[in-house]
């Protein structure tokens, strides 16, 4: 096979879940089958990397799988810690997670999301109570929209609630998961 990238799709081997796309040219490839470590070659700096080898989140593989055409890589992984460089257990995080993230990493003090980080969990706590209550009075006796409006404040303070515990929504599923056993 000529020295092409492959797309290396990596997967922790417990939950199914994606936790990130990488490159891989041959060296790449064979250092994580020769290292048990994931590497990937990075197309913007044009040279080979270890997952983890500045963050400390290294990527255990446990198999490594060829498509059928050999020009894209499944990584069975077990993960030391976030995959992601923004914290999150996997680079593919639902939309309103990642806007979390990104506001409070900007930390603009003008920020909601800021802002109520940094006033903690108590108060986001409070806030979860506020808006189930109100999601419920909706559910109850209100219209769909105004139902769909207070859902959707519920779950983003609930979300909110989980980043100032440093819990990842992925934990929620992973332990839905091992209920359903």
């Amino acid at each position: 096979m000529s020295e092409q990238l492959r797309a290396a799709i990596v997967q922790d081997d417990d939950t199914g879940r994606v936790l990130m796309l990488g490159w891989m040219d041959e060296e790449a490839l064979a250092l994580t089958r020769s290292s048990g470590l994931v590497h990937f070659f990075s197309r913007s700096r044009q040279q080979l990397w270890q997952k983890g080898e500045t963050s400390g989140n290294a990527l255990h593989v446990v198999e490594v799988t060829l498509d059928c055409d050999e020009d894209a890589i499944l990584v069975r992984a077990r993960a030391d810690g976030p995959t992601c460089h923004d914290g999150s257990t996997s680079c593919f995080t639902p939309w309103l997670w990642r806007k979390i993230l990104q506001r409070e990493a900007l930390a603009a003090p003008e920020s909601y999301v800021a802002s109520s980080l940094t006033s903690g969990t108590a108060f986001l706590a409070r806030k979860v109570g506020e808006e189930a209550v109100e999601t419920v009075v909706a559910a109850l006796s209100e219209d769909d929209d105004r139902f769909v409006s207070e859902a959707a404040d519920l779950w983003f303070h609930l979300l909110m609630l989980l980043r100032s515990r440093g819990v990842d929504p992925a934990d929620l599923e992973d332990e839905l998961r091992r209920r359903e056993k």
